[in-house]
């Protein structure tokens, strides 16, 4: 059954990026499905690919339960939930009773797509900033493709931790340690001019509702992770439009203000636009390009993976610049910001 196959693989993925439970909990999903369930029949009507490249109905049957645990509106779920160690009967009796007796909540909540916004892959965006106003020393006009609640557009109010070397503010809302490998990010620090970004389905992480929706697809046993989500929200200020990214970035990029370095940016987004998408905002990127000079120039900074979607090789984290046309590789990074292989050591 393909929905048994999408929870195993979706069990893999989570084990590979450091959740245990995550990976016990779909497991068990996969074993012991309730077929005849009202969520099981709202699953049976989604149509194409359910896993992660598609629908994800995996995660949104895991988030649904995690808010429950978050909301306590599901004690019994709470008292299983991480920290509790409960033994697989203890986890599986709960699990298979919330479904039950919150169907109705569930199924409302899986109608929406996946929305996460992992703050920790700001940590590759800081140092990948730090490179092109090194090249270009302006105040950033910051555009984001793929926003989602837009918490990776406010990465100058967050730190990067290293080795005891702090890059950012003094005073940081949250601070980024990373496991890093290569040499150090730059000393060119960006000033923020203006920030907006473009989602399809944008959240606002200031609304109760929407925070909840964020924190509920994070992991219950990474509770770093929830703590790093919570401090972004408290300051965000971003714009987020709801709207196609190519669209928006068409016009973003007519708009880009003289005397700033245009800095268009997206994370583990990119590679889920369709291919004519990508074909179009590529060829849209590359034209901007001819046309940018040094008092406005463009950047297009991506984390994203490049065909290998494993875990251990994570994304490819590359910058473009005009005028000039530069291309740099700056490393790779674990979707989950974990660690970063840092390549760039200052020179063009």
């Amino acid at each position: 059954m393909m929905l048994i196959n999408a929870f195993r693989h979706q069990a893999a993925s989570c084990a590979a990026l450091g959740s245990p439970f995550m990976e016990r909990l779909l497991t068990l999903l996969a074993e012991k499905w309730p077929m005849d369930s009202k969520i099981a029949k709202r699953f049976a009507k989604f149509g194409g690919d359910i896993g992660p490249a598609g629908h994800s109905l995996p995660l949104r049957i895991a988030s649904g339960l995690h808010a429950l645990v978050l909301t306590r509106r599901a004690p019994e779920l709470v008292a299983v939930y991480p920290p509790q160690t409960p033994t697989d009967a203890e986890l599986s009796e709960a699990v298979l009773n919330s479904i039950d007796l919150h169907a109705d909540f569930l199924v409302d909540w899986v109608e929406s797509p996946p929305q996460t916004n992992e703050v920790r892959r700001s940590a590759a965006l800081i140092a990948g900033a730090r490179v092109a106003v090194s090249h270009f020393d302006l105040p950033v006009h910051l555009s984001e493709l793929g926003a989602s609640g837009g918490l990776n557009l406010m990465w100058d109010h967050y730190a990067l931790e290293l080795g005891g070397k702090r890059f950012g503010p003094s005073m940081p809302v949250l601070s980024l340690s990373p496991e890093w490998i290569g040499p150090t990010p730059l000393e060119a620090t960006p000033r923020i001019a203006a920030r907006a970004g473009v989602d399809l389905n944008p959240l606002d992480p200031r609304r109760a509702d929407h925070l909840l929706r964020l924190t509920a697809y994070l992991w219950p046993d990474q509770p770093e992770r929830l703590s790093l989500t919570r401090s972004a929200a408290s300051v965000m200020t971003a714009q987020i439009d709801k709207g196609d990214a190519v669209e928006w970035l068409r016009n973003r990029l007519s708009s880009a203000p003289q005397g700033r370095l245009h800095l268009v940016q997206h994370s583990v987004a990119w590679q889920y636009f369709p291919a004519q998408a990508r074909a179009t905002g590529t060829a849209m990127l590359e034209e901007a390009g001819t046309r940018a000079t040094r008092d406005r120039p463009l950047a297009w900074l991506a984390m994203e993976s490049d065909g290998d979607t494993t875990s251990a090789s994570g994304a490819a984290v590359t910058l473009r610049l005009w005028p000039g046309n530069i291309t740099m590789v700056l490393g790779r990074a674990d979707f989950h910001g974990r660690w970063i292989k840092w390549a760039h050591d200052g020179v063009s």
